[in-house]
């Protein structure tokens, strides 16, 4: 069940952050780091067994992306 909200929740932030990052005109290298290494850190974390943390650094970058937006 963890599992499947972290999928649900990864896919809603990282889409968020892919159409605000496009909107807002960033470099390549922050661009490249919010949609290549940021998910594959959160994956890499997950996948090592402390998805309690990855759930919390994705719930935090969320809440991030979406105040960084207002």
């Amino acid at each position: 069940m963890l599992t499947l909200i972290f999928v649900i929740l990864m896919i809603s932030v990282f889409g968020k952050l892919l159409l605000f990052s496009i909107k807002a005109a960033w470099g390549i290298a922050r661009i490249f780091f919010t949609i290549v290494l940021l998910p594959i850190a959160l994956i890499g974390i997950a996948l090592s067994g402390l998805m309690s943390v990855a759930l919390i650094l994705l719930a935090a970058i969320g809440a991030v992306s979406l105040l960084a937006r207002a």
